[in-house]
Order: structure tokens, then sequence, then C-alpha cells
């Protein structure tokens, strides 16, 4: 038995997608830009990561259940917030051990023809190329036999970085052409990912904090 989300699941995804989408048009300007349309689920989507506003404006736009992959020190927190997290899919990951669990929930989700979401920095960070992407995106693409969707979001490092302090500042988010896993290996998919990230980032020079790179957790 594999998990799947819970009742109030559907509910939250048929509210929250809009709403985020008018709150982030209202506040931070949030333009959205398709490449291509997207490919039908099931996919991997995988986005660069500067904020915990991350999950909500790369997911929103597309208007369907994403169940991203989270650290378990979001659960357990509080109850309102485990009802949130849990209500949205999120799929338990730990930290600084091999994830057996969560591979295997995100193939099952990926199998009932769902879409997971993958941060392959692993953490947030103050700046891109801060630390290496992980494998992981790729390698559930290449598993599963779906396309990995690249998203690069823009931008909400100034809105809600690091210091989690709250700026009103302009949102952007790139959807890329899907990266079919036929014919290339996990390496390969990882390397074109991370190429196209940093291109779109250099669309929009400035759109990244001033300072030294951080990143909020380098023990991943």
């Amino acid at each position: 038995m594999t998990e799947k989300p819970p009742g109030h699941s559907r509910f939250l995804w048929r509210v929250a997608p809009p709403a985020v989408r008018a709150a982030g048009k209202l506040f931070f300007s949030l333009e959205t830009e398709f490449e291509t349309p997207p490919p039908s689920p099931p996919f991997v989507m995988a986005s660069n990561h500067y904020s915990h506003f991350d999950s909500p404006v790369v997911g929103a736009p597309l208007g369907i259940p994403i169940r991203f992959l989270a650290l378990e020190d979001l659960f357990g927190v509080n109850r309102l917030l485990d009802w949130l997290v849990s209500g949205f899919g999120a799929i338990p990951t730990p930290r600084g051990r091999v994830p057996v669990k969560a591979v295997r929930t995100a193939l099952a989700a990926l199998d009932r023809g769902e879409v997971v979401g993958v941060f392959p920095e692993s953490t947030r960070v103050s700046h891109w190329g801060t630390l290496s992407p992980k494998r992981g995106a790729a390698w559930l693409a290449v598993r599963a036999g779906v396309p990995l969707l690249p998203a690069a979001v823009i931008g909400t490092g100034h809105a809600f970085g690091l210091e989690n302090r709250l700026r009103r500042y302009p949102i952007r988010v790139v959807y890329g052409k899907p990266i079919h896993p036929e014919d290339r290996t996990v390496d390969d998919l990882l390397r074109e990912w991370t190429e196209w990230i940093g291109k779109q980032i250099a669309r929009y020079p400035g759109s990244e904090v001033s300072g030294d790179r951080r990143a909020f957790f380098v023990g991943l």
C-alpha cells in the first residue's frame, strides 16, 4: 500500500490554485510563460528553489494536483500546517537519509497518472548554482518513463526568501518544453534541466538577492 492524499485534498486543489493566481497577480504581479503546452499527466515537474512561495506559484498555474516531495521537517509542526501539507498530497522526504519510502510513493503516484513535483536543489537557496542539483527528479522521470517538465521561478527570493521577510516584488514562472526520457540517461535529463534553468534565470538580471550565496540547509 502507498499513501494517497486524504479526502480534503480535492477541496484544497479546487480552491487553492485560483486563489494563489489571484493573490499572486494582485501582490506580486505574477506572470507565467509556457514555451509549449504542458504535457498531460503523469509527469515530473522540477523547479529551482528560493522560497516557501515556490510550491504554490509553480503549481497553481498548471491548475492540476501536484504531489511535491517535502522534507519531513514540515510535518508535525502544528495541526493546521499538517492539514494543509497532507491535503496537498506532499510526500514526506527524510533529511540526510536514503528516501526509500518517498521514492516508492512518488513512483506509485506517477503509475496512477499523477504529477510529482521536485526541487532538485533539495533546499532553498539565495542564488541559483549555490548547490549542485540532485538526480532525483531526473531519476523518477526515467524510472517511470514520464516527461520531466522544467519550471523556472524568478523573483521569489526577493518576495519571501531565506530570511522569511515579505516584500512586494514581481514574480515570474516559466515552463519549458517537456524533456522526454526516451534515449536519454538520468544524467542527460539532469544536464538539460540544469542548463535550461540557468538560461531562464540569466534572462532576468537582478532577479536574485544581493549578497553572498547561501543555502537554508547545506547538509543535504
